[in-house]
């Protein structure tokens, strides 16, 4: 195994340990272990857990990045570019298994380290920032489309959207309601840009046949 290869390991499987669990649940020994790796590897890569978490946070901004792009590009419209984002959160933060609700992984961990470990809280709030910077985008070409009222601070609606993302995903984890979920995203959405009621539900309720 090459020590990129090595490396991507590590990354991914922390990821993967982290979202199934917590950070503070996961220690090195277990992330080196199911990685099957030595220590001596770990810490030839990364200095700290701390690090190898902020590291594999670029890594997964890498992929969903991509996503993002696909979905703002300009092959679609404005409400296929929102509709596209809610159907993205609902099926990588709520799923279909009401007993494995996947979450946020990231918003999780800043609620468990705070401001303790300064690195972890700038890596959050740089991938929180990035997160603000294609909503809008996102709002934008809602504007330009005329399917929302010009926002008085787009910035304000953007941080919103955000910021009701995340207290969705938490609630939803508690409550084990997907069908409220499936509801409530994009009505809580829908409500904080002010999308235009005849524009609801574009690519159908869920639910609908």
């Amino acid at each position: 195994m090459t020590a990129t290869d090595t490396r991507t390991r590590l990354l991914e499987t922390a990821l993967k340990l982290i979202w199934s669990s917590n950070y503070n649940s996961v220690g090195v020994n277990e992330i080196c272990k199911q990685a099957e790796v030595t220590k001596g590897s770990f810490y030839h890569h990364f200095e700290s857990k701390a690090e190898l978490f902020c590291q594999a946070s670029e890594h997964y901004w890498d992929k969903v990045r991509h996503d993002l792009d696909a979905l703002l590009s300009p092959l679609n419209t404005p409400l296929e570019q929102l509709e596209g984002w809610l159907k993205l959160v609902l099926d990588t933060k709520i799923g279909d298994d009401i007993d494995n609700i996947p979450g946020c992984a990231f918003f999780s961990t800043g609620n468990q380290t705070s401001c303790g470990e300064v690195d972890i809280n700038n890596t959050l709030l740089q991938m929180n920032d990035r997160g603000i910077k294609y909503h809008i985008a996102m709002l934008r070409n809602l504007e330009n489309g005329g399917f929302i009222a010009p926002p008085e601070d787009v910035e304000q609606t953007a941080r919103l959207i955000q910021q009701y993302m995340h207290g969705f995903v938490s609630h939803t984890r508690l409550a084990r309601n997907l069908d409220n979920a499936r509801k409530d995203l994009p009505e809580g959405i829908y409500r904080i840009i002010g999308l235009k009621p005849e524009y609801w539900y574009s690519a159908g309720k869920p639910g609908a046949q």
